[in-house]
């Protein structure tokens, strides 16, 4: 039995030798020793291979600002294990953690010894799932990666969302968009709404196959909701969400169109949920959606020089990125710091960078699966492209030594690193 966070830790950090390990045969074994608790939540299943962490945001926001309780799974975590799990923003406490993970020992411990070893995702993941069957009134629950066979999937939930689909772990989800999409309509659930954003039309097709065979109703975005009238704030949108009955004015902290598109998402699953009974005010919902934000996308995190946190990891991120900067920041002399995982497309992320910004820099940082120096270095030939090893150090010669207000800093890649930049940030007293 575990006494304190340090033995958790071991013991996870141990777990990472069974790996990556899509499919839901371990994780329905372990949940049915203990009591099916997935089956105990009204949950929110969001997948996309980005604007899931947006989407549940704003509509997390909302709930809480209309009085429920509402827990949030997430992944990855900014914060370590405990990162994971939310009530009403508040991170799941350690004597919580560790005694639902004393509750699942036992069967974990069974699993293993008839060679049937659970992950650490799926370990958390089941965590998650008791802790929010115990305390909370709804459950937003974020995909770890694809949707069909990811630990998640084991939830039945109110409404299903497809926020977004383009390549991304292709080493687990296949090389092309459409072995994606399949991953991603496999969180469809029989006569189970589903609400999606836009999607290219072969995806597209996907998605409707599924809808058809699960007599799931659909809501696309575009059809069934829209948006209008977007206008670009110094921080931030405004616009105008509506469907066949409802036109809602909404103005946004976060910046970017994407954001309009994961709001405009969340709009019409809280729409459902309140066709579903649940008490919605929507004065309440404007309010608590133009106060939304969140940590590491599109973030301003110090303002003397200007520094922007993006966790744009992929292609599509990048490209979403990039829109966002012409919108805001046209003018301004950008420089980008960028660390990001070894098994991403670095080259075409690079080649979209390079005609937006002053000066690239690469750079690694501590985890197993960060792009090494090794790979990194061949980019060093490139126009406007260096390679530093110590990304603390860069970070400290952005703030010591920049002095023109017209230069802006943008720090991306992937979310870990993010988290890391964040933290070192928030430890030395800089965090906005």
């Amino acid at each position: 039995m575990f006494e304190n966070m340090g033995q958790v830790d071991a013991f996870f950090y141990n777990r990472k030798k069974f790996g990556i390990k899509p499919g839901l045969d371990r994780i329905k074994q372990l949940l049915n020793k203990l009591d099916n608790p997935q089956d105990k939540i009204k949950a929110i299943h969001i997948a996309g291979t980005n604007g899931k962490g947006s989407t549940l945001n704003f509509m997390k926001n909302a709930l809480i600002a209309n009085e429920y309780k509402v827990g949030v799974f997430t992944s990855p975590s900014m914060t370590g294990l405990t990162g994971h799990l939310f009530i009403n923003d508040q991170m799941i406490e350690e004597d919580h953690f560790i005694n639902i993970l004393n509750t699942i020992l036992p069967s974990i411990q069974q699993m293993d010894e008839q060679g049937f070893h659970v992950t650490e995702f799926e370990i958390i993941t089941v965590v998650g799932f008791i802790y929010f069957s115990r305390f909370v009134d709804i459950a937003l629950i974020e995909v770890g990666m694809g949707g069909r066979e990811d630990a998640t999937n084991c939830v039945n939930p109110l409404i299903s969302i497809i926020t977004s689909v383009s390549l991304d772990h292709t080493t687990y989800l296949g090389n092309d968009i459409e072995q994606i999409a399949t991953h991603k309509a496999g969180i469809i659930k029989d006569n189970i709404p589903v609400v999606i954003g836009k999607m290219q039309s072969s995806v597209e097709t996907i998605i409707l196959q599924e809808v058809r065979s699960k007599n799931a109703p659909l809501y696309k975005l575009d059809d069934e909701f829209a948006y209008s009238k977007i206008e670009v704030k110094q921080e931030g949108e405004s616009f105008i969400w509506h469907d066949d009955e409802t036109v809602l004015p909404i103005t946004l902290k976060m910046s970017g169109i994407h954001q309009v598109e994961n709001c405009s998402i969340a709009l019409q699953a809280l729409n459902i949920l309140e066709e579903y009974g649940y008490s919605i005010e929507w004065d309440t919902v404007q309010t608590a959606l133009g106060l939304a934000s969140i940590p590491g996308r599109f973030e301003l995190i110090y303002n003397d020089p200007t520094i922007i946190l993006d966790g744009a990891h992929n292609p599509a991120g990048i490209e979403t990125l990039l829109n966002t900067i012409s919108s805001h920041y046209k003018y301004a002399e950008k420089h980008l710091l960028f660390g990001v995982f070894k098994d991403k497309d670095l080259d075409q992320m690079i080649r979209q960078c390079i005609p937006y910004f002053k000066s690239i820099t690469l750079t690694s940082f501590e985890h197993e699966r960060a792009a090494g120096m090794d790979e990194l270095s061949k980019y060093s030939t490139r126009e406007n492209i260096q390679v530093v090893n110590d990304w603390e150090e860069q970070l400290s010669d952005i703030l010591y030594h920049t002095t023109d207000p017209n230069t802006v800093y943008f720090i991306t890649g992937s979310l870990n690193f993010i988290s890391q930049v964040r933290e070192k940030m928030r430890r030395d007293d800089y965090l906005r």
